[in-house]
C-alpha cells in the first residue's frame, strides 16, 4: 500500500499545479513595487496639496489641467487602488476561513477598487478635457 507524501497544499492547488512560490511571489512582488511607486507619488501629492491649501477653484482647476499633473494624479489613482487590492486581498485569503465568504469578499474587494479607480480615473480626465 502506498503511502501519500503530506502536503501543506490545497486539493484546488494539487490540481492547478499552485504552490506557495508560484503564484504567491508574483502577488507578493506586485504588492512590494506598488507600495515603492507609491512612495515619490504620495510625497508628491501631499506637497502639492500643501503648496495648493487654501488657493481658490480657478488655481487648482489650472492645476489639475496641466497634462503632467493630470498624468501623474492618475498614476497615483490607480497605483493606490491596486496596491489596496492586492493587500486586502491577502487579508482576506488569511483571515477568512469560510469559502463562500471568502468568495464574495474578494469579488466585493475587486469590483470595489475597480469601481473607485475608475471614477477617480474619469474625474481628473473629466476636469483635463474641459479646460
Amino acid at each position: 500500500m502506498s503511502e501519500r507524501k503530506a502536503s501543506l497544499r490545497s486539493p484546488l492547488g494539487h490540481v492547478r499545479g499552485l504552490g506557495a512560490a508560484k503564484e504567491g511571489t508574483r502577488q507578493w512582488w506586485a504588492e512590494r513595487m506598488t507600495a515603492l511607486a507609491l512612495v515619490p507619488l504620495t510625497f508628491w501629492f501631499v506637497a502639492s496639496v500643501v503648496a495648493l491649501a487654501g488657493a481658490d477653484y480657478q488655481t487648482m482647476h489650472d492645476w489639475m489641467s496641466s497634462p503632467v499633473v493630470a498624468g501623474l494624479l492618475i498614476l497615483v489613482v490607480v497605483v493606490t487602488f491596486y496596491h489596496m487590492s492586492l493587500a486586502v486581498q491577502v487579508v482576506i485569503e488569511d483571515y477568512v476561513h469560510y469559502e463562500p465568504a471568502k468568495f464574495a469578499g474578494l469579488i466585493a474587494l475587486k469590483g470595489l477598487c475597480t469601481v473607485l479607480a475608475l471614477t477617480g480615473v474619469l474625474s481628473v480626465l473629466t476636469v483635463l478635457f474641459r479646460g
